[in-house]
């Protein structure tokens, strides 16, 4: 699988293309900003997207969508618990001092244990509530491979004081779906350096 992450957006998120190298077919996850250079590396490995997964719907995580998907079409993806957040774009601009517009229309939900088709392979969505309600994940299992969005972080975890967010929810999260994963899994966190869910569970302050 074709696996590339690129810090873009005002907040440094994480976008990760995963693409199947035999259809040519992307998922992009958390296009959160910097659409040109997004699209160049999708250019660059021949991708074409077939799915805009946001793992939750704060606006950095969402900036870049609307470029993207003038320009390739595709599908927008997020769970319904996140969909007022996402709605109300505007007002979370203005929280932050920014002008930003009401987002494009989701085109289809996601929900705990689906699994979507990226080219030949495919990842399951774990929906872990806490940093936001509809707050999910990404695993897959074939290559040992899982995006958390801003759930987990490298010896951290997602903040709770923000719209819907729950500390002990967000814990639970983690405990609960996320540490049971094989250790060596590969962690792409939302934002920051990657890590591992063995990493993880030895050394994160937040879940000792």
């Amino acid at each position: 699988m074709i696996v590339e992450t690129l810090a873009v957006g005002p907040l440094g998120c994480n976008c990760t293309i995963l693409g199947c190298p035999e259809t040519r077919q992307a998922i992009v996850v958390d296009p959160g900003g910097d659409p040109d250079r997004i699209a160049a590396r999708l250019d660059h490995h021949g991708l074409k997207p077939v799915a805009y997964f946001h793992t939750h719907a704060h606006f950095d995580h969402l900036l870049g969508t609307p470029d993207l998907k003038a320009r390739y079409g595709a599908e927008i993806l997020l769970h319904e618990a996140d969909l007022a957040l996402y709605e109300s774009l505007p007002m979370q601009g203005s929280f932050f001092g920014m002008t930003l517009t009401r987002p494009l229309p989701v085109d289809r939900f996601v929900v705990d244990t689906m699994h979507l088709a990226i080219g030949k392979q495919s990842g399951e969505v774990i929906h872990t509530p806490g940093h936001t309600p509809g707050s999910v994940c990404l695993h897959v299992g074939a290559q040992k491979l899982l995006l958390t969005g801003d759930t987990l972080f490298a010896e951290s975890i997602g903040r709770t004081d923000l719209w819907g967010g729950s500390h002990p929810t967000l814990i639970r999260s983690i405990r609960e779906r996320l540490l049971p994963l094989d250790p060596l899994t590969r962690v792409i966190p939302g934002h920051g350096p990657e890590t591992t869910i063995g990493h993880e569970a030895r050394h994160n302050p937040f879940l000792s």
